[in-house]
Parts: C-alpha cells; structure tokens; sequence
C-alpha cells in the first residue's frame, strides 16, 4: 500500500463513472486531490453527472496551496495534472494517479511513481476488492470513457480474464 495517492481529475471522473471512488481510499494509505485538480472536476458539473458525485466525494481530500517548480512547468499540461506531478516531487512516499499520456511521460521523467484508472481496478483484483476487472472497462467505455483497445487487453491478460 502506497503512503499517499494524488489523484487527478479524469481517474477522479471515471472511478465516480463505475461507482468505484472508494477503491482509492481502500488502496491508498492517503488521499491527495490538488484544488485546480477540484476546479477542473467543477468545470464539467454542468456536463458529466458523475462530476457532482466526484466533487462532494473529494473535498474532504483537497489540498490548497500547491506550487508548481519548473520541473513540471517547462511540459504542456493541464493545471491539475502539473499539480498531481508537483505535490508528489517533495515526497517519494507520494504517487501520481494519472490517465492523461503526456502528464504520465513527465511523471516518468521525473522519477514520480504513478498508477492509472485500470491500474487500480487491477490493484484492486489482486486485493480482492473486486472480483474481475473486465466488467469495469466495460462499463468505462460505455460510460464514453476512452481507453486504447490494446490497454484494455493488456490488463486483461494481466488480471488473467
């Protein structure tokens, strides 16, 4: 079990998707959410109605205040990605909860530790929090979730489904 998980918004999104949001709490020994993590879940309210579940679900989990050095600056991401990679830098207990492809490479870049949406539904088999994974990546992609059909097979074989 990690020490302390900081989650961007689109694992945030999709886990609320699925009804899975306390898998993260059941995984992680901390849950860390950046507050322009928070902004960028508001934004979609009026959007995506898994949005408000997601909101009320971390605001007891959100932390203010956090600088982003030039590390992470100097990459093209969203505020809240280069939040996640930020908070986690000072700490190597810390790891960053990322889907997004060019936040992930600058996490890894960075030495920053890092599990993704399928990665936790995985970590969560092997726990024996749930029973397989493949009724979660299913209901992702119908939820319009995107994930690359050779991800999802990959972790498939990986979950031996």
């Amino acid at each position: 079990m990690s020490d302390a998980w900081v989650v961007n918004a689109s694992p945030l999104i999709a886990l609320a998707r699925i009804q899975c949001l306390p898998l993260l709490a059941d995984l992680s020994g901390a849950i860390l959410i950046p507050e322009r993590v928070l902004a960028e879940v508001e934004a979609g309210l009026s959007k995506d109605p898994a949005a408000a579940a997601t909101v009320a679900w971390a605001l007891p989990f959100v932390t203010a205040g956090v600088p982003v050095g030039e590390s992470v600056a100097g990459w093209d991401l969203g505020a809240g990605e280069a939040q996640v990679i930020a908070l986690c830098l000072p700490d190597p207990s810390r790891q960053a909860v990322l889907d997004d492809g060019e936040a992930r490479r600058c996490a890894l870049t960075l030495g920053v530790p890092m599990i993704g949406t399928l990665g936790i539904l995985l970590r969560a088999k092997r726990m024996g929090l749930v029973s397989a994974v493949r009724p979660f990546t299913e209901r992702l992609v119908l939820s319009g979730y995107y994930l690359e059909r050779g991800l999802i097979d990959r972790v498939l074989a990986r979950a031996g489904e």
